[in-house]
């Protein structure tokens, strides 16, 4: 890639061209398996057959959950209310109970109250976490207060992807209602004043097995065999109601730069496969849950990294600072954002969300939400999505998930903004002859998260054998990086294969629990997450049953990791040692 090719494509962006997509996508309603979603899918699908991107629509079998009719009766009125998908349907009637407030939903919120049968009263929007625990609880219902006087459509299923015969259990067993800031401090004024209020709750909600779209568009290098190594770039096409920001935005920005970057395929090192998924909304990402599953071979052979866009160009939405990559794309993540923004990187790290279902397969991401409205202390509705905290962002404004998502709300320099961005990345991604993966950074990002485990843990659990290989692997691959950047361009395809050899040892431990072939839970997770239990050794007595349960587990996980870090380790040495021969 040289600086002449790179400016050529991102010059060619063109708003304008962006926006008549923007006005296609206002037309249609898109909820997964619905015609008008499908309708509004086979436009996309019209673009990049134009571009010269070989198309297919298929059609899977997804749990789909659609919410309908709501309300909320306190006090002998109504109350504006929605509801939401996977939230259980009231029986007949509704569901009368008295109230419970558990305040913001933890787990310790939830360990002090019994709530047995009765609605629990929560503080933010609705979100998986919450419902599992409320169901788990024994709750009957869930009636959560917004942050302000907007509603936020959710999907509140933790299953990621449509349950299995093992995971079908897990799905939310209350029914669960969302209501205004206003009618949520009128109902916890009252419960202080009368604590065994009731309220009747009425629910009605669509779920069931439905035929939901995927297109997929793929074009191969000009010199492709049809086995090629190819860049995955995906988002989802279904929506909440309009959607034109979420997820509009995306597709326009996905076909955008398709168009682009086909149009000077001569530049191309490997193939681009692009995806736009359904069942994100109403499906808890159940369409690439199934992609992953479907087509887990290929995708290990073959899928290099994982670029996945959603909601861009929305109005106002002028940081990117905070969007996310794995730590071996920090350093793309950086530069791409720098060149068209005056903001750094914050370096966060890709949360579970997003139709990321590739880690278990071992392929690395970069990307999911690109901008958001800027921090200004007034509640973030979407802190559940898109992360609370020390943040620059707060989500991608008040229209997020409700109806008035609509044309208006997108900005045309912000998406054009945002699509450069993508432009950026993708495109070095297709022609970079060596990968941009950093495993050096990983290995520094790593060795931190390692020390600092550590010290929580003190004496009680060593991670001294993972601490070593950690800088071993910093160590390879730095070494490994000299090499490759002072070899001949014949040598390109050789180091790629090394690169991939090491992310596929590397991300399955990096991001999720340990088993590549299931999905874990649609729930929050820390830098190698099946470490993260070792924190509560702290907590328990050293002698007692549950610290000697905990360190089996521990050592289970610490062996895992350990593996992965070796199957690396000789990835770095194998192909060190070709690269000097």
């Amino acid at each position: 890639m040289t600086k002449k090719h790179l400016q050529t494509v991102i010059d060619a962006i063109d708003g304008g061209l962006m926006m008549r997509h923007m006005a296609v996508f206002d037309r249609y309603t898109k909820y997964a398996g619905t015609p008008e979603e499908l309708e509004s899918l086979r436009y996309c699908e019209e673009q990049m057959r134009a571009y010269g991107f070989a198309t297919e629509i298929v059609q899977h079998d997804a749990l789909i959950s659609i919410p309908g009719k709501a309300s909320v009766t306190f006090a002998g009125r109504d109350m504006r209310s929605i509801s939401h998908s996977f939230s259980r349907s009231s029986p007949a009637g509704g569901l009368t109970s008295a109230i419970v407030d558990v305040g913001d939903g933890s787990a310790s919120a939830f360990a002090q109250t019994d709530v047995k049968g009765k609605i629990v009263l929560v503080d933010g929007i609705a979100n998986p976490a919450v419902s599992l625990r409320a169901s788990q609880a024994g709750a009957a219902g869930q009636l959560h207060i917004s942050p302000h006087e907007h509603l936020h459509e959710m999907c509140v299923s933790s299953v990621w992807g449509s349950p299995t015969h093992e995971t079908r259990d897990r799905l939310p067993s209350t029914v669960i209602l969302t209501i205004p800031l206003d009618e949520g401090q009128a109902v916890r004024a009252a419960l202080a004043a009368t604590p065994h209020v009731e309220v009747t709750l009425q629910a009605e909600v669509d779920t069931g097995w439905r035929k939901t779209p995927i297109l997929v568009a793929d074009l191969p290098s000009l010199e492709g065999d049809g086995e090629e190594p190819f860049i995955f770039y995906t988002g989802h096409h279904d929506t909440w109601y309009f959607g034109v920001m979420d997820n509009g935005g995306a597709n326009a920005t996905m076909m955008e730069v398709a168009r682009i970057a086909a149009a000077h395929r001569s530049e191309w090192r490997r193939g681009l496969r692009v995806v736009f998924w359904s069942g994100h909304s109403q499906g808890r990402y159940s369409s690439s849950s199934w992609y992953a599953d479907e087509h887990w071979e290929e995708l290990s052979r073959r899928a290099l990294v994982h670029v996945n866009v959603d909601s861009t160009g929305g109005k106002g939405n002028v940081i990117v600072a905070d969007t996310t990559a794995a730590a071996e794309l920090r350093g793309l993540a950086s530069e791409a954002i720098a060149a068209y923004s005056d903001q750094t990187f914050s370096n966060r790290r890709l949360s579970r969300a997003g139709d990321q279902s590739f880690w278990g397969i071992g392929v690395p991401g970069i990307f999911q939400n690109m901008s958001e409205q800027p921090a200004s202390g007034q509640a973030n509705a979407s802190a559940a999505v898109f992360g609370a905290g020390n943040r620059l962002g707060r989500g991608t404004g008040w229209w997020w998930h409700n109806p008035a998502d609509t044309l208006d709300k997108i900005e045309e320099s912000i998406l054009v903004r945002d699509t450069k961005i993508y432009m950026h990345a993708v495109w070095r991604l297709l022609t970079d002859p060596v990968l941009p993966l950093d495993y050096a950074e990983h290995a520094r990002y790593l060795s931190n998260e390692i020390a600092t485990m550590q010290k929580s843990v003190g004496d009680r659990f060593d991670l001294s054998v993972l601490a070593e290989r950690a800088a071993r692997l910093g160590d390879l691959a730095r070494d490994f990086d000299a090499e490759a950047s002072a070899a001949s361009s014949d040598r390109a395809e050789g180091i790629n294969r090394v690169l991939k050899t090491v992310s596929r040892a590397i991300v399955p431990v990096d991001y999720t629990m340990g088993d590549r072939f299931e999905q874990d839970p649609a729930l929050a997770q820390s830098p190698y997450p099946s470490l993260e239990a070792a924190k509560s050794f702290g907590e328990l007595d050293p002698s007692s049953d549950d610290a000697k349960f905990l360190t089996v587990g521990m050592m289970r996980a610490r062996n895992r990791i350990a593996v992965a870090l070796s199957s690396a380790i000789t990835a770095f040495e194998d192909g060190l040692r070709d690269l000097r021969a």
